[in-house]
């Protein structure tokens, strides 16, 4: 499984691009940036480079994360999946490109949606440092109209992107979306019930369109949480000593909570249950909620089945297991 970090590489990149930058501007214009996002203005608020830097220094690594989170899950579910061309929907600093390309190294060809051009220059100022990456298509339109103007793709990623739509224009994108996917689609949104609405609503969009789920759900039927329960899971990285100064935050880490949906051309034959929150551990037992082929289970494991119980104690959030009810 790939690690939520930044390659190597990138962050260098991105390092040499903050030389000089004023970490308290960039943490006010980071925090004007996020409050745009969460009203649901996009990113129509970042128009210089110094604005695309704030973003991506506060906001890439925590993204970048959750994406690679979400394509480890696909991966292991199909670990035969190798596909050859990208499509990136509201790509930004190319944040769901660079995690694709080192999840699978497959790829060959990456054409990139987004309308602000300077998260545009951003993302090919630092896809310079990738050799492999240097013939990506960047099309500076919108979503819709991009998609009606690029060629299918073998995976097409959204990334945080249709937090940012009506309802009507989500509907229709996820259509658009649909139709240039040859083989998967992933879609990924922030952790909040709010997000995973969103998912939820794409994917019985999906599904009555002939989708198939192949991660998180181990299933096609209706999800089964009730309010106020909601799917969504979280990845742990760590800051770094810039992040930690544009987020004025203390602690070494950030935990990035996110929802997805991967869907596919083709039924997934071999499902797993999935593990939907952190599981308890008592010494007569271990407890956890599972999504499993069946609908919503509660397993428990007793000690006393040790073979059983030794798997279950390694089980963490967002896994897929054996389902040991």
């Amino acid at each position: 499984m790939l690690p939520p970090t930044l390659p190597a590489a990138l962050k260098a990149a991105l390092d040499v691009k903050l030389e000089g930058l004023s970490r308290s501007d960039a943490a006010a214009r980071a925090s004007a940036i996020s409050r745009t996002y969460r009203d649901g203005g996009g990113s129509g608020t970042i128009r210089t480079e110094a604005d695309a830097l704030a973003y991506a220094l506060a906001r890439m690594p925590a993204t970048y994360a959750a994406v690679v989170a979400s394509l480890n899950a696909l991966s292991e579910i199909r670990p035969d999946f190798s596909p050859r061309t990208l499509l990136d929907i509201g790509a930004g600093p190319g944040t769901g490109s660079f995690a694709a390309a080192e999840v699978f190294a497959s790829l060959e060809r990456f054409v990139l949606l987004d309308r602000n051009e300077t998260l545009r220059a951003l993302a090919l100022e630092l896809a310079r440092q990738f050799p492999r990456l240097n013939e990506w298509t960047y099309s500076s339109s919108d979503a819709r109209t991009g998609l009606t103007q690029t060629d299918v793709a073998d995976l097409v990623i959204a990334s945080y992107v249709i937090g940012e739509l009506s309802d009507a224009d989500r509907n229709e994108l996820t259509r658009l979306m649909w139709s240039k996917t040859t083989d998967t689609l992933l879609i990924v949104e922030p952790g909040t019930p709010a997000g995973y609405a969103r998912i939820i609503g794409a994917r019985q969009q999906l599904i009555a369109r002939g989708a198939h789920v192949a991660a998180p759900c181990p299933h096609d039927s209706a999800c089964p949480l009730t309010p106020p329960d909601w799917c969504h899971f979280a990845q742990r990285l760590a800051r770094s000593r810039a992040h930690k100064e544009v987020k004025g935050a203390e602690l070494p880490f950030e935990d990035e909570k996110f929802s997805y949906v991967a869907v596919t051309r083709k039924p997934i034959i071999s499902a797993r249950a999935r593990v939907l929150a952190q599981p308890s551990l008592s010494k007569v037992e271990v407890s956890a909620k599972l999504c499993a082929a069946n609908g919503l289970v509660l397993a428990k494991v007793p000690r006393r089945d040790k073979v059983a119980y030794a798997r279950a104690r390694r089980w963490r959030w967002g896994e897929a297991v054996m389902d040991e009810s």
